[in-house]
């Protein structure tokens, strides 16, 4: 079995669960989500708790086990805390400025580029060279942060560009000589 799919994932007061068919939908006070159940899987509530269990022991089933857990999991803490990642800018000249919703960074092109948050995303930024991604959505917060790593991604020689704070990134020595 399982050692993630078999856990129960406990729900906060607070946070109502509607489980319908095919999708686990998650209210609760930061905002509504929505899972969709794999085929294979059955979401149950049992006493403040859900539960996640599988139909057979099929490795398609196994798989689609832990992963629908981990997402009920990630619905029920996105709409109670929130996830957040957060950015670093590094290089002389680098920097970033909050412009409505959006964030406008200058990182050694010739131009500004300007990133538009998605849906259920909002930027802050609390100073020139530290960017926050915030929302109740884990995946649209991480895939958020990963487009603006991709304006200029660090690299090794100096480490300048936007990196995660809590990346390292492998330095390199330079030519010799």
């Amino acid at each position: 079995m399982s050692r993630i799919g078999k856990s129960p994932v406990e729900v906060p007061s607070g946070v109502n669960v509607e489980i319908s068919g095919r999708s686990v939908k998650v209210t609760g006070p930061k905002g509504e989500l929505s899972v969709p159940v794999g085929r294979g899987v059955e979401v149950r509530q049992e006493d403040g708790s859900i539960v996640v269990d599988r139909a057979s022991d099929a490795p398609d089933h196994k798989a689609m086990h832990g992963l629908t857990r981990s997402l009920v999991q990630n619905a029920v803490t996105g709409v109670t805390e929130g996830f957040s990642k957060t950015l670093q800018i590094a290089g002389v000249g680098y920097r970033a400025a909050l412009q409505g919703r959006d964030v406008n960074l200058q990182v050694g092109y010739s131009h500004p580029v300007l990133v538009q948050p998605r849906e259920g995303v909002e930027f802050e930024v609390p100073n020139a060279t530290t960017i926050v991604v915030r929302g109740i959505d884990k995946q649209r917060v991480g895939q958020m942060a990963a487009e603006i790593r991709r304006v200029r991604p660090p690299e090794p020689y100096k480490g300048k560009g936007i990196r995660y704070s809590d990346e390292q990134i492998r330095r390199k020595v330079g030519k010799a000589g």
